[in-house]
């Protein structure tokens, strides 16, 4: 019978010391894979950039038009896209509509966004970018996006960061785990 209860008990301690071993390889599988995805965000980052400019480019060639042909009426830009707006006919309000969209995107967010990504650090703009994306060129970025093996710095930390983060999730997971069990009825 102590035999027996021996055998249980070692039993039961490879379980435990097992389950550990497996506790820790699947912490570090979460920390890897949290790690090569926050790895991508300066690359991300990069070609939402590169988008930006882009866009700008686009969005100042349409209202470089729209500004010409408002003045060969002797209208201002505003006074156009009011005009567009009073106008009676469907049409000519959604365009007046689209035209006002355009350059409020243009001017506060695109254009505003730039100049602050510009004057930022290398982990300035990845916060920048995360916080205040623009949803339509996000997504644009998003359907296109080539990862790249992170060589920078902004690259190693985000990756370690993603790391950490993955640590701390599971952890917390984890800690909820056991007082959840400690406070279960046996």
């Amino acid at each position: 019978m102590g035999l027996k209860k021996e055998k249980q008990g070692s039993f039961l301690c490879s379980l435990r010391k097992s389950g550990a071993a497996f506790m820790r390889v699947f912490v570090l599988l979460v920390m890897l894979a949290c790690g090569s995805v926050t790895s991508r965000l300066p690359e991300f980052a990069q070609q939402y950039r590169q988008r930006l400019g882009g866009a700008i480019d686009a969005l100042e060639q349409v209202m470089g038009d729209f500004q010409r042909d408002a003045a060969g009426f002797g209208l201002s830009v505003q006074a156009a896209i009011l005009r567009l707006k009073d106008n009676e006919d469907p049409f000519l309000q959604a365009r007046g509509n689209s035209m006002s969209t355009t350059a409020a995107r243009l001017v506060r967010l695109l254009k505003s966004q730039q100049q602050v990504l510009q004057s930022s650090g290398s982990f300035e703009r990845l916060v920048i970018i995360i916080t205040g994306l623009d949803q339509e060129l996000a997504q644009a970025t998003v359907s296109d996006f080539e990862p790249a093996v992170p060589v920078k710095i902004e690259g190693a930390v985000s990756a370690a960061a993603g790391a950490g983060i993955g640590y701390f999730v599971l952890r917390v997971f984890f800690g909820l785990v056991r007082i959840r069990r400690r406070s279960a009825p046996n």
